[in-house]
């Protein structure tokens, strides 16, 4: 299964491109959409809009994942990060892949082993997983670290929706502040 992680950004949008097989990860591809500093903000979006579809159709994913928006202390930031991470999602449902949601600190979780890790530790781990000759860059390292994560996630989640009941409107399972209870 080929997976497309995302890192979204207005200025720098990262992208990773694995393939799981088994429990083995394989590194396809990765690296970065740059929409530069300047200019409007719908141009900018369009990079991000043609760079994601561009990369789906040039590797063919199975799925993708995508970082959640955190909150800034800026909110004008928060907003046009948002702008730029719905651009990437528009080309990635557009192209009818799944679309799997993480936080910052789901993918630091799931590659470093703590929710607090660094930069500089998600590109240590990412490097090592893949067995990749030396570090990727910040965004490309956060995006292989997205779709890392869900690699480790879908699985998971698959046997969790085969315990769910065959009725939905008596579900015996149900996320409970973020547990499944």
């Amino acid at each position: 299964m080929i997976i497309l992680g995302i890192d979204p950004g207005l200025r720098t949008t990262g992208f990773g491109v694995i393939e799981k097989q088994g429990n083995r990860l394989r590194y396809i591809a990765s690296g970065t959409i740059k929409t530069g500093s300047e200019g409007a903000l719908p141009p900018r979006l369009k990079v991000i809009l043609a760079g994601v579809s561009e990369i789906v159709a040039t590797y063919q994913p199975a799925c993708a994942a995508i970082e959640k928006v955190f909150v800034n202390v800026n909110p004008q930031s928060t907003l046009l990060l948002g702008q730029a991470r719905g651009a990437a999602i528009t080309a990635l449902v557009g192209a009818d892949l799944d679309v799997a949601e993480y936080t910052p600190t789901q993918v630091k979780q799931a590659v470093v082993g703590t929710g607090k890790a660094v930069k500089a530790q998600v590109q240590d781990m990412v490097a090592r997983l893949l067995q990749l000759p030396g570090l990727p860059g910040t965004d490309a390292a956060d995006a292989l670290g997205i779709a890392i994560c869900h690699a480790n996630t879908h699985d998971t989640l698959g046997l969790v929706g085969a315990l769910a009941p065959a009725n939905p409107k008596k579900p015996t399972l149900h996320m409970k502040r973020g547990r499944l209870v």
